[in-house]
């Protein structure tokens, strides 16, 4: 399955087609229900799996009662620690090694946290295999978990690993001497609660044996991870798994990794001998998928009166499970963001019965930017100053923390072009000084930072007899627009219509695309798209030069052109021919062009970053300390914007996401029990639309030839990032409370007895 359908063509074509707010080209296909996702590809005689999760978070199963599951009709498997075939350990995220998550699922009878899988039940229909499940009776030797990350902290360690490529303790000059000099200093505990992703599509699996050889069909952000797990859990080679992924209903970072029920999928499917469908719930998302960790982040700023930041300090904890381990990397932006010569960072992991956390959107960026960026506003209100212009005064011409120049850098027009649209001039500097009627009104701002990364992929790209073009990689779209950036990106290289090209991704049995995570996916996939259409395009005119009946025949390639569909000369737009003119007398199928896209940063001579500058107003009841946000601005430096309507979509769901966090998301933990109280969408509050201003987002002109090759920095993760902090700052702006452990709730204003 592929993305085409009838599009209205952009404004422009060719060159001008990157940039112009194509309508997506899967719309059609999604609001028709053409668009299949993982769990809605058919299979005569398909089973279906229903997965029982532990009732308990630390111990011991002792046995299984299943006499009355087995007796319900239809009933195929039921599949326990007891009689699951043998797995092999693999990678809980294949892009990080072997060296992380090892626990096999079904395997052994110890239980690590409150949900995990410990039966999968097989029947022929959906209802059969509910009714199944729930009849299964477990006994078990329970044990107190660990469950509560302050009541654990005197265990707290060193992450094996690095943290986001850097030592968990890192120094830069001498921040003791920097404190000593400094004037004024800012010395805090900020904490962000654990968060879970809940995208709208639930992680869903459907495993199909055929002999020794799978196909796997899955809910996921990385196709070929996904074959190379199943590959190594059974034991098969990797050519004989095929992941397809045609749609994805939003991942967030939880779909990157190949979680248990992937291989219990396809481990249900070779023992009932059916194809075999699995969809997760949604109270099982929150236990077994990864989350956001919680954190506890030790802030401490010195600065001299003028403002210039003297020292930084960021340290503190996050969670991960018993079993595994996995760091939320709160600390890296703070190394590279502020010019400071005196800078230290150390992180701790504290281990609990939860399952492993893993990326969140902007993992690291969110968390540690609520944390810097609300101590920074601290610092400006100790110092007097305007929070933008403290900023300024420690604005980095360099990356402090590897001496590199930006590859391009255009934070201060962000500030600028923020405070213009957002009306920051009318800000009056004391708490409490501002008033919309009763309610009091706040103005806060916070910046945004999120590294360019990028992976290895392929491309190719043939361009038919009929003068379409096809495109085709193993990449995914979560809903961000994948399949219409790509569409642009080969329309501008081309010089054809959007009509004329259609995109085929999401499938192992095309060329190598990695995990669509880090924002990386139009700078990495884009690329090789790129290239791969300038290949098929070279062979085109190659051809067209070589034929001595082309009235191209014996022109320079370099004095040819590609638009509308034809080849032209440079300086004589009538001597040319189309692409179907040019393939059919040379008696040509199509032409094809395949491109390797590789990035060299072990010798990168710039630091390459995505920039902006958020910017929130609050209006809050000052009788029962209800935050509403009523403006929001978002700035961004992202590059070269390839689809205008795409990237500011991808922008306010960042923002929307990031007022979420600061207001309302929070996933409660019964630190008695191990339990999860809040996993539904019901207790774990998200926003919708009445939560949400009109958001304003702008996003500048750039082009970041250093950051990738067709000038794109990456934008599904930037939105996020500081939007917390900058709804935080203006809630003390607003109140003159500050609240530094998130989510800002009623309680915690009324709480501090300020708001009468």
């Amino acid at each position: 399955m592929s993305a085409k359908q009838n599009q209205r063509p952009a404004s422009k074509q060719g060159s001008g087609v990157v940039g112009q707010p194509l309508n997506r080209v899967d719309g059609r296909l999604k609001v028709t229900g053409g668009a299949r996702f993982a769990a809605e590809f058919p299979h005569d005689q398909m089973a279906y799996a229903v997965l029982i999760g532990s009732t308990i978070a630390n111990g011991r199963i002792k046995g299984f009662d299943t006499s009355a599951a087995k007796r319900v009709p239809g009933v195929l498997a039921i599949i326990t620690h007891e009689n699951a075939p043998k797995l092999r350990p693999v990678a809980t995220n294949p892009a990080e090694g072997d060296a992380a998550g090892r626990r096999v699922p079904l395997q052994s009878p110890v239980i690590y946290y409150h949900g995990q899988y410990i039966a999968v039940v097989v029947a022929e229909t959906l209802e059969q295999t509910q009714q199944a499940a729930a009849l299964v009776r477990v006994s078990y030797d329970e044990q107190p978990p660990a469950a509560d990350m302050e009541r654990e902290r005197g265990k707290a360690y060193p992450p094996k690993g690095k943290v986001a490529g850097k030592p968990a303790d890192t120094m830069r000059g001498n921040t003791d001497t920097g404190l000593a000099a400094a004037n004024v200093r800012v010395d805090e505990i900020y904490r962000t609660p654990t968060e879970h992703h809940n995208p709208m599509e639930p992680h869903a699996t459907i495993a199909v044996w055929d002999g020794d050889k799978l196909t796997i069909y899955d809910a996921t952000q990385y196709t070929y991870g996904v074959r190379h797990a199943m590959a190594t859990t059974f034991g098969v080679p990797e050519e004989n798994v095929r992941c397809i992924c045609k749609f994805t209903g939003g991942a967030f970072g939880c779909k990157g990794t190949v979680w248990s029920h992937v291989s219990l999928a396809a481990a249900a499917a070779r023992v009932a001998r059916r194809p075999v469908k699995l969809v997760t719930t949604r109270q099982q998302m929150f236990s077994n998928m990864g989350h956001r960790a919680e954190t506890e982040q030790h802030v401490v700023l010195g600065a001299t009166r003028a403002g210039k930041l003297t020292a930084i300090v960021h340290e503190g904890l996050s969670h991960t499970s018993t079993f595994d381990e996995y760091v939320e990397p709160f600390s890296k932006a703070t190394h590279m963001l502020y010019a400071c010569d005196n800078f230290k960072a150390s992180q701790r992991l504290v281990a609990l019965n939860v399952g492993t956390p893993t990326y969140m959107r902007a993992p690291g960026e969110t968390s540690g930017m609520f944390a810097l960026e609300s101590a920074l506003d601290e610092l400006a209100y100790k110092l007097n100053l305007d929070p933008i212009q403290l900023r300024l005064v420690n604005y980095a011409d360099t990356d402090p923390d590897t001496k590199l120049p930006w590859s391009t850098k255009l934070l201060k027009e962000c500030y600028r072009t923020g405070a213009e649209h957002f009306g920051w001039a009318r800000r009056k500097p004391a708490p409490r000084s501002m008033r919309d009627g009763r309610y009091l009104l706040g103005l806060g701002m916070a910046t945004a930072v999120y590294p360019v990364n990028h992976f290895p992929s392929s491309a190719r790209v043939r361009i038919q007899s009929d003068g379409s073009a096809i495109v085709e990689s193993s990449t995914h779209d979560l809903g961000t627009g994948t399949y219409t950036v790509l569409t642009q990106i080969a329309c501008e290289t081309l010089g054809l219509p959007p009509e004329r090209v259609e995109v085929i991704i999401g499938d192992t049995n095309l060329p190598k695309a990695m995990v669509s995570g880090g924002s990386s996916t139009v700078m990495s996939v884009g690329s090789s798209v790129q290239g791969a259409a300038r290949a098929a395009l070279a062979k085109l005119v190659e051809t067209a030069r070589a034929d001595t009946r082309s009235p191209l025949y014996g022109a320079s390639a370099d004095q040819i052109v590609a638009s509308d569909g034809r080849l032209a000369l440079k300086s004589n737009d009538a001597r040319g021919e189309t692409y179907r003119d040019t393939l059919a007398r040379a008696g040509m199928k199509e032409v094809e062009g395949s491109y390797d896209t590789e990035f060299n940063d072990k010798e990168k001579k710039f630091s390459s970053h995505a920039f902006g500058a958020q910017f929130a107003e609050v209006r809050v009841d000052p009788d029962f300390g209800e935050v509403r946000v009523t403006r929001f601005t978002g700035v961004f430096d992202i590059g070269r914007v390839m689809n205008m309507k795409t990237g500011q979509s991808q922008m306010k769901g960042g923002i929307i996401m990031g007022i979420g966090m600061a207001l309302m998301e929070e996933t409660v933990l019964d630190t008695n029990s191990g339990r999860l109280v809040n996993r539904d969408l019901a207790e774990y509050h998200v926003p919708v639309h009445a939560d949400v201003p009109q958001l304003d987002v702008v996003l500048l002109e750039n082009f970041d030839e250093h950051a990738s090759p067709i000038g794109a920095k990456g934008a599904g993760e930037i939105g996020i990032v500081g939007a917390a902090a900058a709804v935080a700052n203006a809630v003390y702006h607003a109140t003159g409370v500050r609240v530094r452990e998130l989510p800002i709730t009623l309680d915690k204003l009324l709480g501090k007895g300020a708001l009468a």
